[in-house]
């Protein structure tokens, strides 16, 4: 199986777990800013430290950064951090698997957006493959208590959050294909470590001006924070790695796995219950996914 296969699928699971944290910290009454703000803000120290004791331990000295980094970086930075906030928001609209499904719709804005951006194009079957999941994630627009209202409020938190997530994996890509090294992890970590800063940076002031309560409870309760911060960390390694080796489209789309791991954790851990209708749908993402990584194989 490909590297960027394993890294996928180990980022997805890390990251059904982050958000099952990050869905705590929200019902506990933690900011959707103040939630995702905990994701970022330990990052940076942690990855700087790891590439400070592998400079000193190889004796070499960390990848340029090539002409054009910033843009994308900063493009997919921002992007992730209204994703992820739009994610945490829709909690409050639809149960936890349902939240995350909606934001699996990222996978056909990302062949649209790595097409514009990148010129990286997928093939048909793999188009076909993606298209079955973005079924599903369309039956799932439908609220439990019925009636056709695609345009509801948890469904333009999902849509919203998965064109966000479209424009952070492929601004993530194009970020990592700048870095001058040849070796994926290494790149992966000198661009999540410059990414990261300048997202807790960035939602830092932004906490700062308008939810000062929200940033000190991310250090008050530094304990549940922290976890959030470190699954992010260990996912978003995983996430950069794979955005490294492969198109961003491919790689979100065998993310969808993350998928099949939310509506475990949601029946098992917080004791949440779907329609047959969601049922059917998550299955139609399952599909999709299972069929991406046997046309890679």
């Amino acid at each position: 199986m490909s590297l960027w296969i394993v890294a996928t699928l180990f980022a997805a699971s890390v990251q059904a777990l982050r958000f099952l944290l990050q869905k705590r910290l929200a019902v506990s009454g933690l900011t959707p800013a103040a939630s995702t703000f905990a994701r970022f803000v330990y990052a940076p120290v942690v990855i700087a430290a790891g590439l400070a004791i592998w400079t000193l331990g190889t004796d070499t000295a960390l990848p340029h950064v090539g002409v054009g980094f910033w843009p994308y970086a900063l493009a997919g930075g921002i992007s992730q951090i209204l994703a992820t906030m739009c994610v945490v928001a829709l909690f409050a609209y639809r149960n936890f698997a349902v939240g995350i499904a909606f934001s699996k719709v990222t996978v056909l804005m990302t062949v649209a957006t790595g097409f514009i951006v990148l010129g990286e194009t997928v093939t048909v079957l793999d188009l076909l493959a993606m298209a079955i999941g973005f079924l599903g994630v369309v039956v799932l627009s439908v609220p439990v208590d019925g009636g056709w209202q695609v345009l509801n409020r948890g469904s333009l938190l999902g849509l919203a959050s998965g064109a966000f997530f479209s424009v952070s994996a492929v601004g993530y890509r194009g970020a990592s294909l700048v870095v001058e090294s040849e070796q994926p992890i290494l790149r992966a970590a000198v661009t999540l470590m410059l990414v990261t800063l300048a997202q807790a940076l960035m939602l830092g002031a932004w906490l700062l001006w308008r939810d000062r309560t929200g940033l000190v409870a991310v250090f008050t309760r530094w304990r549940a924070t922290m976890l959030v911060g470190l699954t992010s960390m260990a996912g978003s390694i995983c996430w950069f790695t794979a955005y490294t080796l492969q198109t961003a489209a491919y790689v979100n789309a065998v993310g969808q796995v993350e998928l099949i791991l939310s509506l475990m954790i949601s029946w098992l851990v917080l004791g949440e219950r779907f329609s047959r209708r969601e049922l059917w749908a998550m299955a139609l993402v399952s599909c999709s996914v299972v069929g991406l990584i046997l046309l890679q194989a």
